[in-house]
């Protein structure tokens, strides 16, 4: 077996990993427990850099956990410890004469045996497929409710009752489909920045989507993606901001702009987006600014006059009256109205010819 001298075993010690290039392919090494051990950098999951993953033991063994998505390789075999073995190429080291000699070929190959869970694959299909497939129909317009109501306890939120009043309108007046997807019933993990490890950590559909099953950030990314022409995002406001639950989502879909940044895949293409903002304090301009911004960053149009807002104002404390108040307030019904009626004349002019508009990139 041909060997290349990569480092001295001194130099090793000290720093306790290196990366050596052995023919041509970057190599991880390792001194751990008074022994070298030698793999490919190349994580299989997704391809992060393991020399900067964390050395330690387990089951017996001492492992490298990637950096990116936590897969754990052994240093010995090479092998991860999820129910499907996957592997990295692994190395022969040895030490002669206080240099760290490494095999050029790796004496076992690594194979990436598991895939994708079969909700992530048929996610990405849809969304892969999603503006060829538009077969023909009426208009179909998301509402997406993002306040945080206790489960079983009934409560009247008025960024959620202006949502419903919408739609119905979408499907009354416009003839649409509609669907409603409340934040506070889907199982939504929080983004944990993959995309702060690096930009290719991030992926879609999202890692967390690929990993967890019990995620179900899916239903949003497939319904914005692959269903709607249309989404209207309700929000309440929490101390001047939108609310928490809208700012999950938002992290989360990080995953489809990423894509843009760095594959220049366009997933959303010819949606428009329109915004209803509602609560017992004021910073409306401030959070319907924040939200156009990000969703014109997705690839959304907007369309003039693309949100509406509701507040009673800072000194407004009786809170129980808020949904009486808006409900007789016919100035925030007819700009409702009027908020629908822009994001649906929008909606059916980018369909209507696709082919004709102007190709835009970020």
């Amino acid at each position: 077996m041909e060997y290349a001298d990569v480092i001295s075993l001194a130099e090793l010690k000290e720093k306790t990993r290196a990366v050596v290039q052995v023919n041509k392919r970057a190599v991880a090494l390792f001194w751990a427990n008074e022994n070298a051990f030698a793999l490919s950098n190349v994580c299989i999951h997704e391809g992060g850099p393991l020399i900067q993953g964390q050395v330690h033991e387990k089951d017996g063994q001492t492992v490298v956990q990637c950096p990116w998505h936590g897969f754990e390789f052994s240093l010995k075999t090479g092998k991860t410890f999820t129910p499907v073995p996957d592997s990295v190429d692994v190395y022969d080291a040895k030490i002669e004469n206080k240099r760290v000699l490494v095999s050029v070929q790796p004496v076992s190959r690594g194979k990436r045996l598991s895939k994708m869970n079969p909700t992530a694959q048929a996610l990405l299909e849809k969304c892969e497929a999603a503006h060829a497939d538009r077969p023909k129909g009426p208009l179909r317009v998301l509402g997406i409710s993002s306040t945080n109501l206790t489960p079983g306890l009934p409560r009247t939120s008025t960024s959620e009752k202006a949502l419903e009043w919408a739609l119905q309108l979408a499907r009354e007046k416009y003839g649409a489909d509609t669907r409603v997807l409340k934040l506070r019933e889907l199982n939504i993990r929080p983004c944990e920045g993959f995309y702060s490890r690096d930009a290719a950590a991030c992926t879609f559909p999202c890692s967390l989507t690929q990993m967890d099953e019990t995620d179900e950030m899916h239903k949003v990314y497939e319904n914005m993606i692959a269903w709607a022409d249309v989404v209207l995002v309700a929000s309440p406001i929490r101390w001047g901001n939108a609310s928490s639950l809208l700012y999950k989502m938002i992290e989360r879909l990080n995953a489809v702009q990423n894509q843009i940044t760095l594959q220049k895949k366009y997933y959303i293409q010819n949606k428009v987006a329109g915004f209803i903002i509602t609560g017992g304090q004021d910073n409306v301009q401030k959070i319907a600014g924040e939200l156009m911004m990000f969703f014109t960053e997705l690839g959304f149009a907007l369309p003039k006059f693309s949100f509406v807002g509701w507040s009673r104002g800072w000194y407004q404390e009786d809170m129980p009256s808020n949904p009486q108040a808006m409900e007789s307030s016919m100035d925030f019904k007819e700009d409702l109205e009027k908020l629908v009626n822009n994001c649906t004349v929008l909606a059916k002019l980018v369909m209507k010819n696709p082919e004709e508009l102007p190709k835009m990139e970020r």
